[in-house]
């Protein structure tokens, strides 16, 4: 079955915008009806010289005299551009606003719409072409609304109320102003076909070279520090190259349309000039009739010239209409739950039963694992990269769902928990902290934004985070910068900590979260760990095995297999895996030189 045309997604999306988008098409109407009206004004004061009593005003006004007739007239004209400008006053008002709402409601809704949708497809897509069609293509919708509607509906006006007069006044001549028209139409939606991939391909383009201007300010520290700022220009230019070399050919095609219209209305009017002008010699038209058909011929086939913008706008519009919703009709993989549960009562009993995961089909990274987690435990996941430790907590998080078997929280499969409660019920502090722009107070309050200043300073004081706070430039209220960049890595993870302690979760989540610190700031969080941990469901990722001696039970991880499970003396005096890492963090594993001697 084909895929519905844009505007016709566009309409089914806009529903409860329906009223209002047909009475800015009626103001629309309106305007262009009394802006048309001039021509047949000045056909009427030229029948007024010319045949005077007969005129058409003096027949169908009770005036006696000429001057009384002009009069008339030139209340007649009042009123025509009076209401001329009163509607084009509602319809400017109407459809800007209507386009402003439908931008922001567009733009929100595409953005909420990708909060909700899994990991994996944020995986599939890069930051920067996200951005373009949030901000870019939402932006070409609002331009073509802003104008172009309006253009399009004032040009079929002025077809079929020009067009009505010539067939009642001069049918003998109408054929000729309208024997244009066909080939402007079939020139029009011709360019428009070919218009279509060109500006798919300029808005994917666009999208490009969003990505990877995000990417690079991104990574400047990197770009900075490899000193790679020419061979970073010279990306930036050839995808920016690209996007001008996609629009150049969409500008070839769509700034020929005008200057060949043009050709074809320069026939059209001169047919009824000439025609016409026979006619009304031979006396078979009234003056003021041709008169009138001379300026409406130009009102009816100028304002087409216009066609070919405005199918450029429209085209733009359409291009970047679909890719809009095409991200609002992609379905969420990871559905929500309908089971409801309060976080502050979840005991933090987990389960791994018989999971297998597979980020692709027939490609296992979790295979068969079966764990229990009493509440209030401490639980610790180690082994080599890519053993699959992080998916572990991505699977208990939801952000992927498991291929076979299943995770439950407290008896309940997580499948059937509403995602808030779920997530909500879990701390998670992450290797990689991500802190948003803005001031320590905001970050640490993120995910209680109704936490008072004193349980944000609590939350501080255990992730020893308080006094380095209190000695930065405005303390609490210092901006952290984008992705806390104004911080050291400690400082950051420390604030991620105290995040994690004001959320008053039940169930702990540590991801690695001293791999990239120093001694000093490790041996602080550690603390800071032991403190939240306590009664707390607490599962940890470690690289460092010494902060999770104290663990309860500790599970090594090889190609998604638990091989080894048990304390950490327990496994230390087992001698397998976890020894062998043991031994090389703490320097007692035996090196070998290469040539065979030891050192």
């Amino acid at each position: 079955m084909s895929k519905p045309s844009p505007i016709s997604r566009l309409w089914r999306y806009a529903t409860h915008h329906r009223p209002q988008i047909l009475r800015a098409s009626l103001w629309s109407f309106l305007n262009k009806a009394f802006d048309i009206a001039p021509p047949l004004l000045i056909g009427l004061a030229i029948d007024i010289v010319v045949e005077q009593d007969g005129s058409v005003i003096g027949r169908f006004f009770p005036v006696e005299t000429l001057r009384g007739q002009v009069v008339v007239l030139a209340i007649l004209t009042f009123i025509v551009w009076g209401l001329e400008s009163l509607f084009e006053y509602l319809h400017g008002i109407e459809w800007r606003n209507l386009a402003q709402t439908v931008q922001h409601e567009l733009r929100i809704d595409a953005y909420d719409h990708m909060q909700h949708l899994e990991m994996a497809y944020f995986e599939d897509q890069t930051s920067g072409n996200l951005m373009a069609i949030v901000n870019d293509d939402v932006n070409q919708l609002e331009r073509f609304m802003d104008h172009g509607a309006n253009d399009l509906i004032q040009m079929l006006t002025t077809v079929v109320l020009i067009g009505g007069f010539f067939f009642v006044a001069a049918p003998s001549v109408a054929w000729l102003a309208f024997l244009p028209i066909p080939l402007i139409l079939w020139g029009s939606f011709r360019f428009q076909r070919r218009l279509e991939p060109l500006y798919a391909r300029v808005r994917a383009q666009a999208g490009a070279v969003n990505s990877q201007l995000g990417t690079n300010l991104g990574g400047i520290a990197t770009i900075k520090s490899y000193t790679s700022e020419d061979r970073e220009k010279a990306r930036i230019s050839e995808e920016s190259d690209r996007y001008r070399l996609a629009n150049k050919a969409a500008i070839r095609l769509s700034s020929a349309f005008s200057p060949l219209i043009r050709i074809v209305i320069l026939v059209g009017f001169m047919a009824t000039l000439v025609w016409g002008g026979f006619e009304t010699l031979d006396g078979d038209m009234d003056t003021w009739v041709y008169a009138t058909m001379v300026f409406l011929t130009q009102r009816l086939l100028w304002p087409l010239t216009r066609l070919g913008e405005t199918m450029d706008l429209y085209q733009r519009a359409m291009a970047s209409t679909t890719r809009i919703l095409d991200v609002l009709d992609t379905e969420a993989s990871i559905t929500d739950g309908d089971r409801h549960i309060d976080p502050l009562a979840v005991k933090g009993d987990l389960r791994f039963d018989r999971v297998t995961f597979a980020y692709h089909p027939g490609i296992p990274v979790i295979r068969d694992v079966s764990i229990e987690i009493a509440p209030g435990t401490t639980v610790a996941f180690v082994g080599a990269t890519g053993s699959g430790k992080t998916t572990m907590v991505k699977l208990l998080l939801r952000f992927y769902d498991v291929t076979t078997g299943a995770i439950s929280l407290d008896g309940i499969d997580i499948r059937e928990l509403r995602l808030h409660d779920l997530r909500s019920s879990i701390g998670f502090v992450s290797q990689d902290v991500f802190l948003f722009h803005g001031t320590v107070l905001d970050n640490i309050a993120y995910g209680r934004a109704d936490a008072s200043f004193d349980e944000v300073v609590a939350a501080a004081e255990v992730a020893e985070a308080h006094e380095f706070i209190l000695d930065l430039p405005n303390g609490y209220e210092t901006i952290v910068g984008e992705r806390g960049q104004k911080l050291s890595g400690g400082q950051r993870q420390r604030i991620s900590i105290a995040r994690a302690v004001l959320s008053q979760s039940p169930v702990l989540v540590l991801d690695e979260a001293t791999s990239a610190v120093d001694n000093e700031t490790e041996a602080a969080i550690q603390r800071s760990l032991e403190v939240i941990s306590r009664e707390r469901t607490t599962v940890v990722i470690a690289h460092r095995l010494s902060t999770i001696r104290h663990a309860d039970q500790i599970y090594v991880l090889d190609a998604g297999r638990v091989i080894e499970a048990g304390t950490h003396d327990e496994l230390v005096a087992f001698g397998g895996s976890y020894r062998a890492l043991w031994d090389v963090q703490t320097g007692d594993a035996v090196e070998h030189h290469p040539h065979g001697v030891e050192r």
